[in-house]
């Protein structure tokens, strides 16, 4: 999980991913943030994201998107 904090703070250094929960909802992420995140998931840490897992509850909070890169790894 910590390579995918070090992901999110290079996004933006200035949020505290570990108690943000609304990443989505508040518009700390924007599509383009969403599309670079992807791409570094994929790069750093081997999980692809399906275009149908690309919703907000699976991106709101740093703790969902580990879940979600969990669930892919186990799939």
């Amino acid at each position: 999980m910590e390579e995918l904090k070090a992901i999110l703070q290079e996004l933006h250094e200035d949020v505290d991913f570990e108690q943000e929960e609304a990443l989505i909802d508040d518009g700390i992420l924007d599509s383009f943030d969403i599309v670079t995140l992807v791409a570094e998931i994929d790069a750093r840490l081997g999980a692809v994201i399906p275009a149908e897992a690309l919703i907000p509850e699976n991106f709101n909070s740093l703790g969902a998107i580990w879940d979600l890169i969990c669930r892919l790894r186990e799939a």
